[in-house]
């Protein structure tokens, strides 16, 4: 099967299992990651509190930690979430939310990788340019104009390189890689840089198909293109009205996705590496 078809197939897998997705994610986004989770067919749970999140871990299928929001609890909870996911052998996705910004975040960046297997890392350029050790600069938590510069497919191939993991590098046109195999996605629509938490939200659904028994690099393939696939359709439908309009008809489009409209819309170019 091409990419197309195995996101398509995938996304019926994550209706039919309705997996638990464990998301330790940041104050800002965390409803929407929610949302995102419960339209796309998944079941979300948020446990923050170092007393629960490796129990909590336990009983899921996949643990998504999203550093948005840092504070030193829920540092120690992530620590200990991951620690439980690796023991147990489930899936854990990482979004290094301003990586890079301040040194908080790079510390825990740098710790979180040392103590923790990740499957998927998924980031932007800015983000995965400094996980991959390369010159980089954010623009708080968004990417900085100034890391344009840098090349995404190398930056994706150098951070997966570094972690052992998959990558995912979102932007303009997205990046997926484990080393070997190589897509780039041309979905989405400019109006998803509008609303806050996008990114959180497609790290959420990438937990979400690695939840329902997806490899890493097809999972992180079929979430980002399901929420690129996504802006679109919300962009047809309510990107006149604004942004506000639009952000709910994002949760509208993946709560209506399937395969039939995959295989329509997914744009995937498979590069090799």
């Amino acid at each position: 099967m091409n990419m197309t078809e195995k996101a398509a197939a995938l996304l019926t897998e994550v209706r039919s299992r309705s997996p638990l997705i464990h998301n330790i994610t940041n104050y800002v986004t965390v409803n929407d990651c929610a949302n995102v989770t419960l339209a796309i067919g998944a079941s979300p749970i948020m446990a923050d509190d170092e007393k629960e999140a490796a129990d909590i871990t336990a009983i899921s299928s996949a643990l998504v930690l999203n550093i948005g929001t840092l504070n030193h609890r829920t540092i120690e909870s992530m620590i200990l979430a991951g620690e439980k996911a690796n023991e147990c052998g489930i899936p854990v996705v990482l979004d290094p939310v301003g990586a890079g910004a301040s040194l908080l975040r790079n510390d825990t960046v740098r710790e979180l990788t040392r103590q923790i297997r990740f499957s998927v890392i998924r980031g932007n350029l800015s983000e995965l340019s400094y996980v991959a050790g390369l010159p980089s600069s954010t623009k708080g938590v968004d990417s900085s104009d100034r890391d344009t510069g840098n090349d995404a497919a190398q930056a994706a191939r150098e951070a997966a390189a570094r972690l052992g993991c998959t990558a995912a590098l979102t932007g303009a046109v997205d990046v997926i890689t484990d080393g070997t195999e190589l897509v780039k996605i041309h979905n989405g629509h400019p109006m998803l840089s509008r609303v806050t938490g996008t990114g959180c939200m497609t790290t959420a659904l990438v937990g979400a198909f690695l939840g329902a028994g997806g490899d890493p690099f097809t999972a992180a393939a079929s979430g980002v293109a399901a929420m690129g696939i996504a802006g679109e359709l919300a962009f047809r439908e309510a990107g006149e009205k604004g942004t506000g309009s639009f952000h709910m008809a994002v949760i509208d489009a993946l709560s209506r996705l399937d395969e039939k409209t995959v295989k329509e819309m997914a744009r995937f170019e498979e590069t090799g590496n």
